[in-house]
């Protein structure tokens, strides 16, 4: 069996880590074993967080709903299941979006969750 030396593969290998690992502190981001550790544990929380950040959303658009129903006189339950009863199929984002943009459109919104539970 011939003999492997990996020359600039390794060499680009490592230049790759050391590149993503710019910028952080002390080794880590100039030795190669420090900035493999760093960089593999940035990249946990990097794909934790993009899932973090859709849940995010989804709370701060619910939050939204909820104080511009309130200031309609429904709760955001209330709201929610009159709009599912009357058939209206927007998604919480966009109620959010016309709640905090709109407010004519949201009351109109509201009035027709009302009618939908009376």
């Amino acid at each position: 069996m011939p003999r492997v030396k990996r020359g600039t593969k390794r060499r680009a290998k490592r230049k790759k880590i050391l590149d993503r690992a710019s910028g952080y502190f002390l080794t880590k981001s100039k030795l190669h074993r420090s900035a493999k550790e760093a960089v593999d544990r940035a990249l946990k929380f990097a794909y934790s967080g993009r899932k973090q950040r859709k849940r995010q959303y989804r709370s701060l658009w619910i939050v939204r709903i909820g104080a511009a129903a309130k200031l309609n006189g429904l709760s955001y339950n209330q709201f929610i299941h009159g709009l599912k009863v009357a058939g209206v199929e927007l998604d919480r984002k966009i109620l959010a979006d016309l709640a905090v943009r709109d407010a004519a459109a949201f009351k109109s919104l509201t009035e027709q969750a009302k009618g939908a539970l009376a």
